[in-house]
């Protein structure tokens, strides 16, 4: 399913969870109980409810039920809630990177390390919640391509907490870099710093939706201000039968890096070796660097399934000497793969088969197996390795 989100008012979270919500209505109930589930039921619920502007209907999202005081939290402070939050990992997975993004922004405007960072607006219990909302929406329409039209750029002054700011605000603009933006003549907070931030977790394509496929639903989320001359409302498309020009798939990993200058090569490579072969780890490279003082460095970075992150993080922590390990979670785009057996020279020889973008197939034999063959199964399968094969042809050897 491709996804096409059409900004005529702007984007917030609550607009961006009352469109999802508009276009499958379905999901209502499962995501009131997943927030529940989640521990954050307590704390307020989101009401959703019709809306009709005038011109335009939909849907709204508001927060109900009891509200705390206006709280000021850190970074820190709102991944140790997702962390004990009872969340499937994927929707956790989003929400923390939905919120390393605002944190990462924040951080650049005020000059300070992201972790310190404290949110204010984005710290109250409704932006979490519709937060949380979002990245749990986002995993429940299992949308594989997300478009977006070019966003209102705004203009005038906001009134934060940290006094009047210019409209985008700037953790705003920072989030939108590289994102094609209009002036529509029409000022005021087009895109909230948590709609930006839900923008670039998701990364959508700009352009044209035309050709994507069929379109099967709409709907349209409304935000709370009125806008002069234009409804405050974000519209989302969904469309089925996206043509895919590629054999790609997309998955999640978590990329982890540090750098070590006080362990031996030999006590490293072994270390390296162990992580290699750790539970929820896909790779692990090294590379030499200077660090401070002049010293040469290795700078090691893993990837590694984001539900293990703990568990891969306390191993990094156990085998390297590493006081610190940087890690954020990003999309891969991946090629569609699959694994075999071939027979050279009599031993069998592990082969891992690729489908390009364009149809053809790639084959790569497992050294190791080629190595124990002996010599001429090496050579054979190091020949072929390089060799490419039409979309219709099994080919064959290692």
């Amino acid at each position: 399913m491709h996804l096409h989100l059409d900004p005529l008012g702007g984007v917030a979270g609550d607009m961006f969870v009352a469109a999802i919500l508009d276009a499958f209505p379905e999901r209502v109930d499962d995501l009131g109980a997943a927030l529940a589930t989640a521990g954050l039921g307590r704390f307020g619920r989101l009401v959703v409810e019709p809306h009709q502007d005038g011109t335009l209907s939909g849907t709204r999202v508001v927060a109900g039920g009891p509200r705390e005081p206006h709280p000021h939290r850190t970074f820190a402070d709102i991944r140790a809630l997702l962390a004990d939050a009872d969340l499937p990992g994927g929707v956790r997975d989003r929400a923390v990177d939905i919120f390393t993004h605002l944190a990462g922004a924040e951080g650049r405007v005020h000059g300070r390390d992201p972790e310190e960072v404290t949110f204010h607006e984005v710290g109250a219990w409704d932006s979490i919640l519709d937060i949380v909302a979002s990245a749990w929406l986002i995993e429940a329409t299992g949308a594989d391509a997300w478009s977006c039209a070019p966003l209102p750029l705004g203009g005038g002054r906001v009134q934060t907490s940290h006094g009047l700011l210019p409209v985008p605000a700037p953790a705003t603009a920072l989030l939108l870099t590289g994102f094609p933006c209009v002036g529509d003549g029409i000022e005021g907070e087009r895109v909230t710093p948590t709609g930006a931030a839900i923008l670039r977790h998701l990364e959508p394509s700009f352009g044209a939706t035309t050709a994507i496929g069929r379109l099967v639903r709409s709907g349209s989320g409304f935000g709370a201000r009125r806008l002069d001359g234009v409804s405050n409302v974000l519209r989302v498309l969904a469309f089925s039968g996206v043509p895919s020009p590629t054999a790609r798939g997309r998955d999640r990993v978590a990329v982890c890096e540090f750098e070590i200058d006080d362990q031996t090569s030999e006590d490293l490579a072994l270390a390296l070796d162990r992580l290699r072969d750790g539970a929820g780890v896909v790779d692990v490279v090294q590379t030499p660097v200077i660090a401070k003082k002049g010293r040469l460095a290795t700078h090691v970075r893993l990837l590694a399934r984001p539900e293990a992150l703990d568990t891969v993080l306390d191993a990094c922590f156990e085998e390297t000497s590493t006081l610190g390990v940087r890690w954020h979670v990003v999309d891969r785009a991946v090629l569609d793969r699959s694994d075999r057996v071939a027979e050279t020279a009599g031993r069998d020889i592990r082969v891992k088969t690729a489908v390009r973008p364009d149809g053809s197939r790639t084959e790569k034999a497992e050294i190791g197996d080629l190595a124990e063959a002996g010599g001429r199964a090496r050579r054979e399968g190091l020949r072929r390795v390089v060799e490419r094969h039409g979309g219709g042809d099994d080919g064959g050897g290692a």
